[in-house]
């Protein structure tokens, strides 16, 4: 919900900033008044992530055969306004190998591919560009999806806390990102209960990559 929401906010932030041409001041108007709606909206969907998750959440999956390729696809597209806004360009690479198709909750691994990519952009610097792979790890028969991006990084003195339960790091704050500092670890427990994993490397103003580690069988 709050990830189709802020497409529709940041598409109203454009008609509002005149992106798509002059709009007389009765549009504005109109246009404003459903631009502050949306973003009441996006708070109260994450106050009620937050109320959700307060405690240990469990997921019940219902796992399908899913090609990953095309929700990975699927997913960047739906973020199309805010990269257009802050003129950011995401570019999913093409595997050099065939990747298969693998067993999951495709709408569990959709909420774990948009909370990555959305830190991604909302911690990038304008005309950033955010590179999205994806290949075969033969040696333990996974696939491993790599989210890199050259924006403000994290300190040194954060990345144990990166995946803890509503932290949020200090410099993440000075951008003035509203969050509830629950997706990581909503997004690690999606993926521990598929049998996979996620982890990173960063450096401070050098720029963050996250790798998701899933199982093909």
């Amino acid at each position: 919900l709050r990830t189709s929401l802020s497409a529709v906010k940041w598409i109203l932030k454009m008609f509002a900033d005149k992106d798509f041409g002059d709009i007389n001041d009765e549009q504005k108007e109109y246009i404003n008044k459903a631009l502050t709606s949306s973003e009441r909206m996006i708070t109260v969907v994450s106050n009620l992530l937050a109320l959700n998750h307060a405690d240990e959440p469990v997921v019940i999956l219902e796992p399908e055969e899913v090609d990953i390729e095309m929700l990975i696809e699927d997913t960047v597209v739906e973020f199309y306004g805010e990269t257009h806004k802050k003129n950011i360009v995401i570019k999913f690479q093409e595997p050099t190998c065939d990747i298969p198709a693998i067993q999951c909750d495709k709408d569990m691994i959709r909420v774990v591919l948009e909370s990555i990519i959305e830190n991604a952009i909302k911690y990038s610097n304008p005309k950033d560009k955010i590179l999205i792979t994806l290949r075969i790890n033969t040696e333990d028969n996974t696939i491993v999806i790599c989210v890199h991006d050259n924006g403000i990084g994290i300190k040194e003195e954060d990345k144990k806390h990166i995946f803890s339960k509503f932290f949020r790091a200090e410099n993440a704050k000075k951008e003035g990102v509203t969050g509830s500092g629950l997706g990581l670890f909503i997004t690690q427990n999606i993926l521990q209960q598929h049998g996979g994993s996620i982890s990173f490397e960063s450096t401070e103003n050098s720029g963050t990559t996250f790798f998701v580690t899933l199982p093909i069988s």
